[in-house]
Order: C-alpha cells, then structure tokens, then sequence
C-alpha cells in the first residue's frame, strides 16, 4: 500500500556483464520484470547496432510460426496454450529451435504445393466430367431434332463424326466449343456471343444442379454447362476471347459418343485416384500441423523472449570484454537483483562477478507504483491526467473511494445501481473467461478493465439510493414513516387541495403529526406524496453538493501538506499552504458551518424560528463579502434589525474579520515566495562568487562539506545522492544555476489568481452533483408516469396485455438511457471533479511511468497484437 501511496524510491545504476553471461542475465531480469533499462546508443542506427542480425533471425523465426499457425486455424486446428514458465532459449538452442522451424515450415509448404496442386486437378476433373456428361445429354437430346434434319448433310448420327468427311467442303464443317462457367454471367456472355458473332452461333446451355467449388477461388459457386456451335476458324478465335473475357473455362470434348464414353470413364478413375491421393494429403498436413499446434504457442513465447532481449542488448555500450549496462530499478529490489546476477554470472564463469554500481544523475527517476487488478483501473484514470512526479503522493488510493461516491451522488437510484451491481458482479465472476472471450473488442475491454470500479459506482449507487430513498423513482417504507395524520374524520377534506402537516413534535395529539425522532436512515418516505418535494430535495441536495465539494478541497490542500512536509518545502508550507487553508476555510468551510447552523437552529420546534424568517445562506455570503450586516433592513431611513435572521450572536463582527484575514492571504501568498527565493539567490551568489575557485581545507576528495551535508539531509528524507528531489523551495538543495525572478514571479501570480478564483468556481462546479442527481431522478420519475402509471390504470384484460409490451420498452429504456447513457454522464462529471477540482490543489504529475523489461507485459502485449 504505501508504494501505491507514494511511488517507489528509484536507483539509477550500473551494470557490468561479461559477454558470455550478458545475454543470460538479462533474460532473468526480464523474468523478474523490476529493471528499466536506458539507451545507451541513442545516436547509433537500429541498423548498425551489435544485435541486428539476431534481431532479423528472431523476426523470420516469428514469420514463419505466424505462417504456421495461420494454417493450423485455417484447418480449425485447436492450438494449446503457452506453457508460462519457458526460458529463453540459449544462443546455442536459438540455432536448433531455427533448424525445426524451418523444417516444418518447409514441410508444410510443400505438403500445400503438392495438396494445391492435386486439388486443382481434381476440380479440373470434376468441372470436365460435367461437361461430358452434360454434352451427351445435348446430342441425345437434338438426337431426332429439328437441327438433326437441317444439318443431316453435313452431320452424322451422333454415333459417326459430328462433321462428316470430304463429301462436304471444309469450309461447311461444324465445330464446337464446350466449358463451364458461373451462373450469373450466362446471360451476358450469350449477348456478347450474338453481338461479336452477328447471329452466326449456336449457343446451348445446361445449369448444374449442385454447388461445384471454384478452381481459382475454392469456393462453392453456381455453375453453367455450355456449347458453342460454330463455323470456321475465324469464329472459333473469336469465341475462345469471349470465353476467356468472361473467365470461362473450355475443356476438350470429343465429337463422338464413344470417345466421349471413353473419356468419361477415364475422368472417373482419375477422380478416384485423386481423391484418395488427396485425403492422404490432407492427412498428412493435418498431422503436421496437430504435431505443431502443441507447442507453436510457446515457440511464440521463447521467440518473443529472445527478440526482447537482443533489443534490450543492442541498447547497452560494447567493448571488447565487457557489456555496460544502465538502468533504474527499485532500491528495495537492488538485493535481489544482485542475487539473480550472480547466480548466472557462477554457471557459466565461476572467476567473475557482475558488478551493480550505483551513479549519480540529474535526470528525473521514473515513478513507480505497485498496482493489481482492483487498484490498476483507478490507477489508469490517475495516469490519463498525468503520471505522478516522483515521490509525489499518488490521487490513486483516494480515488478508490471518492470517485465511486461522487458517482453515487449524482446516480443515486437503489434500483439503477442494483442493475449496474449485477453486471458489475457478473463481469467479475467471469473474469477469466471473458479475459480471453472479449480479446479484441475495444468497447467490451474498456469495459471489463473497469469491471471493479463498475463494482465500487453500483455500491455508492445503492447507498446514495437508499438515502435519497429513490428505488427506481419511488420511494420505500422499510422503517416506517415518521409522520401521520392525526385529524378526526369530521375534517373537510373534499373542500381543500393542499394540507401542510404540523412539523412540531410538541404539539398535542390532536395536532400532532410529526413523532420528534427522524427517519433512521435517509428521506422519510412521506416527501414523495408531498406536492413541495422538489423544492425539498433541491436544498438539501444542492447544500449537500456543496458540503462535499468543500470538504474533498480541503483534503486536497491537506495531501498538499503531506508533499511539502516530505519534500521539505519550507517556504511552500509558511507561504503557500498556510494562506490557502486560512482563506478557504474562513470562508468556504465557514459557509459550511452556517448550513449547519441553519438546519440546527431552524429546525420547527420554535414557533418564532421559523423556516420563514430562516436566513438565505446565499445572501448571507453576499452580504458577507460586502461587509454588511444581514439582519438590518432600512425601511423610511430607519435601520430594523431582524433577530431572527442572526444565526449566532457577533455574527457580523465576526465575518468581517474573516472577510479582512481571507483577502490579506493574497498578498501574501502572491509575493512573500517570490521575494525569499530572490532574497535567497542573491546571498548565495554573493557567497558563491567570494569563494568560487578556492578549495574546502575541510572537503575529502574535493568535495565540500556542503555538498555532503546536502547529500546526508537527502539521505535522511529517504532520498539518495541520484534522485531529483523536488526541494523547490529548500535553498540548500536547490539548483541556482538558472535563475530569472521574473519568471518565478509570473508562475506565482498564475497560481495565486488560479488558487483564489479556484476556490469560488470548484465550489459551484460542485453544484454538478445536485444538478445530475435531480436530472437523474426526474427523468426516472417522468419515465414511471408516462409509461407504467399509464399501463397500471387500464382494466383488465387489455391492461395486463399492454402492460406486457410497456415493461419492455420501460426496461429498454431504463437500461439504455438512465444506467448507461445516464452512468456516463455522471462518470465523466466525477471524472471532472478529480482532475479539476480535487487534483488542482495537489497534484503536478509531471512524471513519467516506469516501464519496467517485463517478458510477461512483452508476451500480453503481443498477444493483444495478435
């Protein structure tokens, strides 16, 4: 928790490997997944670095598994899962793991070269056994026709010569054409035919009753049988380039029915000698690639591995001897890592040890806060704003419980968050099968990454409900309503349209309406028989909004607080910090304490404390600010005083003062920072420059005392000598290399004018609350009216039946618009409040994530890839 609170404390260090032994520690550290490494060759092309080669094996290794396993799921081949715990493979066993692939790989294609090419000829086969059968059927057919007569002196029986022999001139010879083609182009390719060959054709055409599977794009498709009769060459060429316009297929046929019967005869042994060549094709492919489905996952993995860690070498400095290496990684892990590499340093050279060196620098640490599956979410909505600075206090754990309640706030509806609460659970339950059942789908993951906040919203949902006593806009009983009427039945109640229920819990039992004890928990359900009820609700709502917003500021300053005291921000605590809290509790908190006030004192015991003559808190702040006095009223040029009106005794008095000590905290604020860290630059660049170029007798190594004081205060905040400490204002740690007053100044107004003006818009910003929380209940509460109510008051037995269609348009709409269109609204609006409103008087997040090299993130990342 206190890493999630406040990121890690970061080492920056040096890493010296041998060679030989590079390459198997950082395999384990990639295992451990705790160690950032820097470029060290950020000036050197990707192409002239050590490992590029390597890089391009682990690459082709990748292409051909993706080739593999594309196959293996064409073939609905069921691929087992990546064994998790695989190493890396050793340099040595990367040239093994190459030789294997390859082979396979090579296997497979030529098991689909042989496989393509049997397949094409069976198709050929099948599509010319059509064409024969189909052709038979034609001369059968026109066998005693009236064609068989026009052409009976030139033609045979169909038994002879379709074209009978010198008798008659060549040039009387009739040929034919025969082929297949698709269905849907039949009808123009006879147009085409009759308009190129000007009629002097004779085309016949025959559907195929079954599906034949496409030779060029393997796919079921309509076939056409047809044959072209034709005279002369001359036509012939002209036929075959409308045919092959029209990407028909010819086939040789012969003239005679014997032949033909020959052929067909031929064509079905050939069919049966292909089919059974190619079942053992298909079987032979399928057990290659059942073989390999049952590790291709995890070649995936220890391919993955191995190209992150030649990536991960080439961004490290080479000599000779040695690889130098640079990283952060967290202190508290610095023990560990060093067991890790000396352990692989022993195994393979026992005489050395790879050293970890800790150095210093200038450059900002990345932040680093632990998180898991309930916090990661939050956490992902901290980092879109902006990635904490280091060591600063991380939003997120407040998050956890802030932004589901204001969420709750402005959706309060027991029944709407029941609804979100199932689908909240049901996403958690099923966690791991949806994990992998929703890859790929964007709007499905970003939902089911916030399945737990999902969880939180519908909770604070329920219980904001609860309280507003809304279940689906309508109110419960569950403990039984503090009022009743008590009045005889000779009251008139015909002859009044209004009756306003006696609040005081003294009267007599006559009149007495009201028990003295309120509703245990929540609204009394008797407000939502109450014509008022808005303007109830409204208040109590809208100063709720008010309190709450108020109070999440403060905290905010407060966490404020808890940076500077660990930074040791000295001036920031006396000048910043200080003016803040004293302004904007004197005067929002003290708006704050009035409400409280008002609902105390005006609470209907007291006849003359009335809610009539109870204050406007509204005006009194007005007032408050004009220094006047809200219970003095001049009428004729006589001042009358309102005692009622007073909430306290020395209330004006006391609000000018408040008034007075608030706008002098602006001033302050504004210059008494400026003014120090200039007063401080110039005394240290007095005392610089009087000394600058002697030495410290007192210093070891030439190094000054001062540093190392400033080097042991460090140590003592829980920093080392490396790490950029956001001490702005601790002179004694800060940089004064650069320094312009007037850009410091500038900074400070914007903060001073952004702080000040803040505090009276993030107030009213947080009337958002109220005002979503009322559009939520009304647009539920018109919902009721104008679908059930209506439904309700048919008689039976149309009611019953239309009531049918109005709950489902009711649930339609209750589930589309009220919870998810509805609970984004309200997500977005509490969105806004943290970043703004809350985060404002804290949060810098000018830092950066630790991006730690983490075979598990690399191998996730790559299978969302995929």
């Amino acid at each position: 928790m206190s890493s999630l609170f406040r990121g890690e404390e970061m080492q920056l260090c040096q890493i010296y490997f041998k060679s030989e032994v590079a390459y198997s520690c950082v395999s384990q550290l990639g295992e451990m997944g705790i160690v950032q490494f820097k470029d060290l060759n950020e000036n050197v092309n990707a192409f002239q670095r050590k490992f590029v080669n390597e890089v391009r094996r682990c690459e082709e290794i990748e292409r051909k598994l993706r080739y593999i396993e594309k196959e293996a799921v064409k073939e609905e081949v069921e691929l087992d899962e990546a064994d998790q715990t695989c190493d890396a493979p050793k340099p040595k066993d990367m040239i093994t793991l190459e030789a294997k692939i390859d082979q396979l790989e090579h296997d497979l294609v030529e098991v689909n070269t042989n496989k393509d090419a049997l397949r094409k000829n069976y198709l050929e086969l099948i599509e010319l056994k059509h064409i024969l059968v189909k052709a038979t059927q034609f001369f059968e057919e026109h066998n005693q026709s009236e064609l068989e007569d026009t052409m009976s002196k030139t033609v045979m029986s169909m038994e002879g010569p379709l074209v009978i022999d010198s008798i008659v001139a060549p040039s009387m010879r009739l040929g034919f054409l025969a082929g297949i083609m698709n269905r849907d182009k039949v009808s123009s390719f006879e147009l085409m035919l009759w308009r190129f060959c000007r009629g002097n054709v004779f085309l016949k055409t025959a559907d195929l009753t079954e599906l034949v599977e496409d030779v060029t794009t393997n796919t079921l498709q309509a076939k056409t049988v047809f044959i072209i009769f034709f005279q002369g060459e001359q036509l012939k060429n002209k036929c075959k380039k409308i045919c092959d316009g029209f990407k028909a297929t010819i086939y040789p046929c012969p003239e005679t029915l014997k032949e033909r019967r020959e052929m067909l005869n031929g064509v079905s042994m050939r069919l049966d000698e292909l089919k059974t060549v190619l079942d053992q094709s298909l079987n032979l492919r399928r057990s290659i690639l059942v073989n390999a489905a049952q590790s291709i996952k995890t070649w995936f993995a220890q391919v993955h591995k191995m190209k992150a860690i030649y990536h991960t070498l080439n961004m490290f400095s080479h000599d000779q001897k040695s690889i130098i290496a640079e990283c952060w990684a967290p202190k508290s892990e610095i023990n560990r890592i060093r067991e890790i590499l000396d352990l692989e340093t022993k195994k393979i050279d026992m005489n050395f040890q790879t050293i970890v060196h800790f150095i210093t620098s200038k450059e900002a640490p990345p932040t680093f806060n632990r998180v898991d599956k309930f916090t990661s979410g939050f956490q992902n909505i901290v980092n879109a704003y902006g990635v904490p600075s280091y060591r600063e206090i991380n939003p997120t754990p407040f998050y956890a419980i802030t932004f589901p309640f204001l969420f709750g706030v402005m959706f309060g509806d027991a029944g709407h968050g029941l609804l979100m609460l199932l689908a909240a659970g049901y996403l958690i339950k099923k966690e791991n099968y949806l994990k992998k059942a929703i890859k790929g789908n964007e709007i499905f993951e970003l939902f089911f990454g916030g399945r737990y906040i999902m969880f939180l919203m519908a909770v604070f949902s329920i219980y904001a409900g609860f309280l507003y006593n809304d279940f689906f806009s309508k109110s419960t009983n569950i403990f039984g309503s503090k009022w009743k009427v008590t009045l005889g039945k000779d009251f008139p109640f015909e002859d009044i349209q209004q009756f306003t229920l006696n609040p005081d819990p003294y009267a007599n039992e006559t009149y007495k309406m009201y028990s003295g004890t309120p509703y245990p928990f929540g609204i009394d359900p008797v407000w939502q028989l109450a014509t008022n009820k808005i303007t109830f609700t409204n208040g109590l709502k809208m100063k709720f909004s008010v309190i709450i917003g108020i109070m999440q500021m403060v905290f905010g300053l407060v966490i404020g607080l808890k940076n500077h005291l660990f930074f040791r921000r000295k001036i920031s605590i006396l000048f910043e910090f200080i003016p803040q809290i004293i302004f904007i509790s004197l005067i929002f908190v003290y708006l704050c304490l009035m409400i409280f006030i008002k609902w105390i004192k005006y609470a209907g015991t007291d006849d003359k404390l009335t809610g009539a003559c109870a204050p406007n808190i509204l005006l009194e702040l007005i007032n408050m600010f004009f220094l006047k006095d809200g219970t003095v009223t001049v009428v004729d040029g006589e001042k009358k005083y309102d005692e009622c009106k007073r909430l306290y005794p020395g209330q004006h008095h006391i609000q000018m003062v408040f008034v007075i000590v608030a706008v002098l905290c602006v001033p302050v604020m504004l210059f008494t920072k400026p003014l120090l860290k200039l007063r401080e630059h110039n005394k240290r660049t007095k005392y610089g420059s009087r000394f600058r170029g002697h030495v410290n007798p007192l210093s070891v190594n030439g190094h000054s005392s001062d540093e190392d004081d400033k080097h042991d205060k460090a140590e003592r905040m829980g920093h080392t000598s490396n790490s950029v400490i956001n001490l702005e204002d601790d002179a004694e740690l800060e940089n004064e290399e650069h320094f312009e007053f007037g850009e410091v100044f500038v900074e400070q107004t914007i903060h001073t004018i952004e702080y000040f003006l803040g505090c009276v818009s993030h107030t009213a910003s947080y009337l958002r609350l109220w005002a979503l929380s009322l559009a939520h209940a009304e647009l539920s509460e018109v919902l009721w009216t104008m679908l059930f109510k209506m439904g309700l008051n048919m008689a039976p037995p149309v009611g019953a039946f239309v009531m049918f269609f109005i709950f489902s348009a009711w649930g339609v709409i209750t589930i589309g618009i009220l919870c998810v269109m509805e609970g984004l609204s309200a997500f977005l609006h509490a969105l806004r409040l943290h970043w703004v409103e809350f985060q404002s008087k804290f949060y810098k997040g000018e830092g950066y994530e630790f991006m730690p090299f983490s075979f598990e993130k690399i191998l996730n990342e790559a299978e969302l890839a995929e």
